[in-house]
Order: C-alpha cells, then structure tokens, then sequence
C-alpha cells in the first residue's frame, strides 16, 4: 500500500508540474509576481504529501511575529521534508537548493523565477556567493528556508552545521527560527523511495536574535540546541 501511495504522489507530480507551469509562467510574465506561481506549487506539495499517505501536525506557529521576515533553519532527515516543511511557513520562502536541481526541466526554471537560491556546496567561493544572494532575498521581504546540515543524515542523528547559513543571520540581522522535523527519518530515510504513510510534527521554536549573539558560533550552538531540544534524547 506505501508503494502504491508513494507512485501515486510522484505521477501527481509528474502530471501536475508541466501542467502549473503552462499557466504560472504566463502569468508570472505578465505580472512580474511569482506569489499565484509559489501559492500553486505549494498546494501541489500539499496534495502529494496527502496521496502519500502523511499527515502534518503544526506546533509553536504562534511564536511568530506577522510581517517580520525570518531566517528558518530545519534539521534534514529525509527527501519529504521540504514539502512538509515549507508549506508549514507562514508565507513566501526561499529555499537553498542544490545547483543539481536547477538542470530539472520546467522545475529548474520555475525555482529561478520563485527567487529559490542555488547553492554549489563543493566550490566555496561560490557557496559565499549564493549566501550573498539569499542575503538579497531576505531584503525583498521573503523568508529563507535553510537546512543547515546541508544534507541529509543516514540515521537521524543531528550533523554538524554548515558555516554559510549563521554568516548569512549574523550579517543580515535577521531573526532565525529553529525547526525540528519529527518522523520523517521513519517515513522515507535516506536511500529508501518508499514514503510509509504516518504524521509528521513540525515543531517551531522561539525566535533568535543574531544581534544578541557575540559570535557566529554562538549563535549556530543556540540554534543546535533548540532544534535537539525536541528530538529523541538519541538523536540529539
């Protein structure tokens, strides 16, 4: 049965993305907006979740402040995270995505024009440079989505942080927002294509203030520790 959901979800994807896109970037074109674009694809990771069979549990939403920009930073454990987690936000986000991605027909175009910022973790100047542009996201008005481990981990355990995400919080300013995604690594872990149906938790914690931190890596130890704060003691 999570076969069967799991090829149901992605033949949804694979219908519904060519089918988006011949409307959204039209419109997109049109108006200069790529809002209608972002609401669309958010709906559709919505439903593909939903055919896979999860579930999604929201908690500490209400620790945000409206019409205040942040920085969110998620613990990655599984290919299902971003479209539970992303469509958590309240409101528009940019994502940091591998470069890979960006060669994906119609899905590579419509992440440029939704403002999604590639990153190439194997070129560091290049890295440096992506930050700089997700820094011009952040002033645009837009959240930024960030999985700060950069990858996924094999077995749910937290992995060490990436620089590149706290340079960006402390130079901007801008409030970070610790995530903890829980039951996803059950779901889908890595190396596995079967999505088991179950309720996934997105957990968001209080707001941190980069301005009150002394340092770059005080401010990336306040985040790990929020975000273990709500894992399984063994995964921390």
């Amino acid at each position: 049965m999570a076969a069967l959901r799991t090829t149901l979800a992605l033949l949804f994807l694979a219908i519904f993305t060519p089918l988006a896109a011949s409307v959204c970037f039209p419109w997109t074109f049109l108006t200069g907006s790529a809002d209608r674009m972002y609401a669309i694809a958010i709906g559709g990771a919505r439903f593909a979740v939903w055919l896979a069979g999860v579930k999604v549990a929201v908690q500490g939403r209400e620790r945000l402040a409206p019409k205040v920009s942040y920085i969110f930073m998620c613990n990655h454990v599984s290919n299902v995270d971003p479209p539970i987690v992303i469509p958590a936000l309240p409101g528009r986000a940019s994502v940091l995505v591998k470069k890979e991605v960006f060669k994906v027909p119609i899905l590579g175009r419509a992440m440029r024009m939704a403002s999604l910022v590639p990153i190439d973790r194997s070129d560091r100047e290049a890295a440096i440079a992506s930050i700089g542009r997700a820094a011009d996201v952040l002033k645009a008005g837009l959240h930024m989505a960030i999985f700060p481990e950069g990858t996924r981990s094999a077995d749910g355990r937290l992995l060490p942080f990436k620089k590149g995400p706290f340079h960006l919080a402390m130079d901007s300013g801008v409030p970070v927002v610790p995530i903890t995604v829980l039951a996803t690594y059950e779901m889908c872990p890595k190396g596995q294509f079967v999505i088991r149906p179950g309720t996934a938790t997105v957990v968001f914690h209080e707001p941190i203030d980069p301005k009150q931190k002394a340092s770059r890596d005080e401010l990336m130890e306040a985040v790990r520790q929020s975000i273990a704060s709500s894992l399984p003691e063994g995964r921390r």
